[in-house]
């Protein structure tokens, strides 16, 4: 008896019961294309698409790009780590964070690209 019993239950489980991952993974599916396709839209229709230099399209006028940063020196992303390299890092570093410090934060356009250091003529 207890044998139809279980299976009585088992038959009574309802869709949502029985294909509750499925359905967990269907949806998240859905959403994620979802979010996708949103996201795609306003990198499109706020004009960043076109600021992005990284595209196959824009290979031809990728060397025409300013990459003067003025004096920034740029850190290597890759080679050894050692003593000397950290502390070239830390020289590098100190010496944009006391730019950035300089910066009063309270007047002015704080977040103006000349004030930043990061202008399109490097200054």
């Amino acid at each position: 008896m207890d044998h139809k019993n279980t299976d009585n239950t088992e038959e009574e489980l309802s869709f949502k019961e029985k294909h509750s991952f499925l359905l967990f993974i269907s949806i998240s599916i859905i959403l994620s294309c979802f979010i996708v396709v949103v996201s795609m839209a306003m990198y499109n229709s706020s004009g960043a698409a076109q600021l992005d230099l990284s595209r196959p399209g824009y290979k031809s006028v990728r060397s025409q790009a300013s990459t003067n940063s003025g004096d920034f020196q740029n850190y290597s992303s890759s080679g050894s780590i050692d003593k000397k390299t950290i502390e070239e890092f830390k020289i590098i570093y100190d010496k944009q964070a006391q730019k950035v410090k300089s910066v009063d934060a309270f007047g002015g356009d704080p977040l103006n690209p000349d004030t930043l250091g990061i202008g399109a003529t490097g200054e």
